[in-house]
Parts: C-alpha cells; sequence; structure tokens
C-alpha cells in the first residue's frame, strides 16, 4: 500500500502568448495513477462514530468498488436494524451524512475522492423507480406536446432523470431553478 506525501500537482492550462498558434497552449501533465491513500478507512470510521453516536443498531461495510466505478470512489453500505432509519424520508438522512463524510475525507490539496453510502440497497432500488418514472413521464410529455416538471430534487436524483431520458426519443430534459428548489424539467421536442 502506497501512502500520499500530501504533495501537489498543478494541472492549470497556461494560456498561450498573443499572436501564437492555439497549439502552442500548456497542456496539464497526466493525472497519476490512484494510489490508496487511507481516506476510505477515515470514512469508515467517521459513518461508523455517527451512527453509533446517535445510537443507531447497524454495521457498516466498505465495500470494493465494481470495474465500472472509478478506482477513487469510497463504497459504504449500511445494514442492520436501524438501516431505514438511517435513510431518512426521501433518503435526506443518507444523503446528509454522505455530504459529511466527504467532507471528512475531501481536505483542499488532495485529490478528490467521491464518498458513496447506500443503506440495504435504497439508491439502487431509488434509481432504478426514478428511471421508469422518468421514461413513462418522457413518453406522456411527448404524447401530450406539454412540458412536465418534476418535484425538486437534490443533485444525484436530477442526474439520474438527465442520465434515463438522455437517448430518450423526442424529448430534452434542463435543470431549471437555485439550489433546493432546483428541478428537472422534460421537454418535447419537435420533429
Amino acid at each position: 500500500m502506497s501512502v500520499d506525501n500530501g504533495s501537489v500537482e498543478e494541472t492549470n492550462l497556461a494560456p498561450a502568448p498573443v499572436g501564437a498558434p492555439m497549439n502552442d497552449r500548456i497542456e496539464p501533465k497526466d493525472e497519476l495513477p490512484f494510489e490508496e491513500d487511507g481516506r476510505a478507512d477515515t470514512a469508515l470510521d467517521f459513518v461508523i462514530d455517527v451512527l453509533a453516536g446517535m445510537g443507531m443498531d447497524c454495521t457498516v461495510d466498505l465495500l470494493e468498488n465494481e470495474e465500472e466505478d472509478p478506482p477513487e470512489d469510497i463504497r459504504l453500505e449500511v445494514e442492520g436494524k436501524d438501516a431505514g432509519r438511517v435513510i431518512g424520508k426521501k433518503g435526506q438522512t443518507l444523503t446528509a451524512l454522505q455530504f459529511l463524510s466527504n467532507r471528512v475525507v475531501n481536505r483542499p490539496g488532495k485529490r478528490r475522492r467521491h464518498v458513496i453510502i447506500d443503506a440495504e440497497g435504497y439508491r439502487a432500488r431509488r434509481e432504478d423507480t426514478l428511471s421508469s418514472m422518468a421514461r413513462r413521464l418522457g413518453k406522456q410529455a411527448v404524447e401530450e406536446g406539454k412540458i412536465i416538471t418534476f418535484e425538486p430534487m437534490n443533485p444525484q436524483d436530477r442526474r439520474v432523470v438527465h442520465l434515463a431520458l438522455a437517448k430518450f426519443p423526442g424529448v430534452v430534459t434542463k435543470s431549471d431553478g437555485e439550489g433546493e428548489a432546483r428541478r428537472v424539467q422534460i421537454i418535447p421536442v419537435r420533429r
């Protein structure tokens, strides 16, 4: 296992001198391959401590990434009697715990790592539900020729809807609004 010594490589793209051809720009250095840095254990310990402090009766496991997952992702799974309480209403508690974990793990000067926390397979079920609803509403938008607007969603849920309809014929999607009031719109397009 390698240890990150905290060094940072700059990848700024310098502007070309005035009058120089655009291909003379300085390109960023290739990203270094991923090396384990102990932050997965930090995330695991943090989540265990928070759930213990909340009095939750559950376990937290650090999962190995799937082949399609970026190697820098940190995947945690919560299971047990109180896993439903960890999810919260529409996944709000789970999302808050994930947000805090990302803040603990990602400090300035270090390569970003994304912490993904699931409880009892909730995220996969939520993605399936949102995807099927998006396709159904996409079909409705095409048939009726009307814009359909979802209720406000968090960024992860909006992303699921956008991806579900990315190749759906006859519609485009757009996020509208600010902050927590941001919504996805399904817009029918004329052919």
